[in-house]
């Protein structure tokens, strides 16, 4: 006999981090914590460690442990879920909690910016995904993953960063502090960046860009070159949902909430004010099934 739902957990698992949120059944919210990347296209064991260790800080915060696991239902909108092979291996893994539900972090971050209702989102911050949620049908745009799309994400913004700098060092371009950051990062040593690449994650390229903004701002000229390239992929996103059906978009992300001056003006007329975040939505998805493939 399962134990009754006492608790609604809600979590947002990205490229960079997993963030939970846990809720009486009333709405009442317990905690809340963070932890690392929660994409499963990493590994569905790392993101199942992520996300248990972002709502054991939680629970820990609301006073509560291990026991508790059993009468929670946990919404997860996470990064790579998309894909139907992962998501099924994702869902395969034994977990302790009373109730599971899958489904992307930008149907997430739609459901919390909409109200539960239709909307649209452009979600962007190591990665990249626009959603339109209209009489009850998803209208996705990108979200294929680092480096074949999400443009106008963190990790498209930090590979280019690092192809400009490489250029720079062979005279091809000047280099600018922005330029430097990265060389300096690096102790000037070019073959440790052509090491490092190697391995890279999505997470260890979008490192990269609070520096992009923060020079940009200085008037750096690569910085302004960076922030241009990814104010158009984002507009190229929002035009696609326009195309679609959408009338507001609200721009989501640690990228696409800082663009929004980049942007040209009919698409900065275009953005909407978000009603809630992503854990929102997630915690939405925990109160009824909103998983993206049937079981």
């Amino acid at each position: 006999m399962t134990d009754p739902i006492r608790y609604f957990v809600g979590v947002d698992g990205g490229g960079t981090s997993c963030r939970a949120r846990i809720t009486d059944i009333n709405g009442h919210i317990l905690g809340e914590a963070k932890t690392g990347s929660a994409n499963i296209l990493l590994g569905a064991d790392i993101a199942m460690a992520s996300i248990i260790d972002a709502i054991a800080t939680a629970a820990t915060i609301a006073g509560l442990n291990e026991e508790s696991y059993s009468s929670m239902s946990v919404g997860l909108a996470l990064a790579g879920a998309e894909q139907q092979s992962a998501w099924y291996e994702f869902m395969a893994q034994p977990h302790p909690f009373g109730a599971v539900t899958l489904n992307t972090d930008a149907y997430g971050a739609c459901l919390g910016a909409w109200g539960g209702g239709d909307g649209a989102i452009l979600i962007a911050g190591t990665g990249s995904c626009g959603i339109l949620l209209k009489d009850s049908e998803q209208h996705v745009v990108g979200g294929r993953e680092f480096p074949i799309s999400d443009q106008g994400g963190g990790a498209v913004m930090g590979l280019r960063l690092v192809q400009q700098t490489l250029l720079a060092h062979d005279g091809i371009r000047p280099i600018t502090p922005l330029a430097e950051h990265v060389l300096s990062h690096f102790n000037h040593d070019i073959d440790a960046i052509v090491s490092w690449s190697k391995s890279a994650r999505p997470c260890d390229y979008g490192q990269f860009s609070p520096a992009i903004f923060a020079e940009a701002y200085r008037g750096d000229s690569l910085g302004i070159e960076l922030l241009n390239q990814t104010a158009a992929d984002i507009e190229m996103w929002m035009k696609a949902l326009v195309k679609r059906g959408a009338e507001q978009i609200c721009l989501m992300g640690s990228i696409a909430e800082r663009i929004q001056p980049w942007l040209i003006p009919p698409m900065q007329q275009r953005v909407a004010t978000p009603m809630g975040d992503a854990m929102d939505g997630a915690l939405a998805m925990a109160r009824s099934s909103h998983n993206l493939y049937p079981l």
